[in-house]
């Protein structure tokens, strides 16, 4: 953390756990006497104040260290590792990310990398849960480009399924580009795994990621107002890739965030689900072939069939026009 940043009671910790410090009162305490000894005349009061000063600062140094820092155990006995040397490397470099690790923590920052991601948003969930933080809400918007990749991530899910079941709420925003909504088969999959996720209790809202700005269009989960889980590059299937950072502090503009993108009454993303989902499963239901499982159309509103078919062609004749068109755009 750069200087400028700590914050005074920071920098009285660091002050107070430095080993320069305990040096010092160190030193000090030895010398003290000893110029008392030699001085002639010497004020016992004034020596065993001082002397009692440093035996405080000292204490008060000490308990401070043990506060603010983590204690590692050593090696029991070296001799007995069969390759002591190679064993030190290992140890170092193992200690090195250790402390590199609680380094961030300390600073409230966190970063985890690929199969770590879907491990750690399931125990922020469940750790919700067991410090009783409030409000006991969850916020998530997902940059959803696959719907089939949120369907595989179990642990997680189950973790959503015990946050609801003990009277949590979430909120997922679905952020789509517009050309996706406009797919039959991306389509169908995104109302799939909406419906899965309402059936657990989540509430689901719909933004189009054309519209966002750069800074809304972000993949994160807002966990109540205690840490907020950013995607910074989004995982595969099997999570083998994937970058996140988990933040302890400023949680409060990213729920401001969420809320401005969420929007309230007829511009709210709810209403906006609710709207394309109303055009999108007419149009589904009524795609010739579906119960029969001939090859549907790539979207529904580019059929090779007629589009009287699907209810979209105005009456009197006229220019066809798309309700997605209208929806998205």
């Amino acid at each position: 953390m750069p200087e400028q940043q700590r914050d005074p009671l920071t920098r009285v910790t660091d002050a107070l756990g430095s080993p320069v410090l305990g040096a010092v009162i160190g030193i000090a305490g030895l010398v003290t006497p000893v110029i008392g000894w030699a001085v002639e005349r010497v004020d016992l009061k004034a020596l065993v104040v001082v002397q009692g000063a440093l035996i405080v600062i000292l204490a008060i140094g000490h308990l401070w260290t043990h506060r603010a820092y983590i204690r590692l155990r050593r090696t029991n006995n070296l001799k007995s590792i069969d390759d002591a040397r190679y064993y030190d490397l290992v140890r170092t470099h193992l200690e090195r990310e250790l402390v590199s690790d609680y380094g961030e923590i300390a600073d409230g920052h966190l970063r985890v990398y690929a199969s770590e991601v879907p491990r750690l948003s399931a125990l922020l969930i469940d750790t919700l849960t067991d410090a009783a933080s409030d409000p006991p809400r969850i916020l998530a918007a997902d940059l959803t480009t696959n719907p089939q990749l949120l369907n595989q991530r179990r642990e997680y899910l189950a973790a959503n399924r015990r946050f609801l079941q003990g009277h949590g709420t979430i909120n997922r925003l679905f952020i789509v580009y517009r050309d996706d909504l406009l797919k039959e088969e991306f389509a169908r999959a995104l109302l799939e795994l909406i419906g899965r996720h309402r059936d657990i209790g989540v509430i689901c809202g719909l933004a189009v990621r054309d519209r966002l700005r750069a800074d809304e269009a972000v993949d994160y989960v807002v966990f109540a107002a205690a840490a907020v889980l950013v995607e910074e590059e989004q995982g595969d299937a099997d999570y083998t890739r994937g970058r996140s950072s988990v933040y302890f502090k400023g949680v409060d503009r990213w729920r401001l965030r969420f809320e401005g993108v969420w929007g309230n009454g007829a511009d709210s993303a709810p209403h906006a689900l609710r709207t394309y989902e109303a055009v999108t499963r007419s149009m589904l239901d009524a795609a010739p072939g579906t119960s029969s499982g001939s090859a549907r159309p790539s979207t529904p509103c580019r059929a090779n069939r007629s589009s009287a078919a699907y209810g979209l062609r105005p009456k009197g004749g006229g220019r066809f026009t798309c309700p997605f068109t209208k929806l998205v755009h």
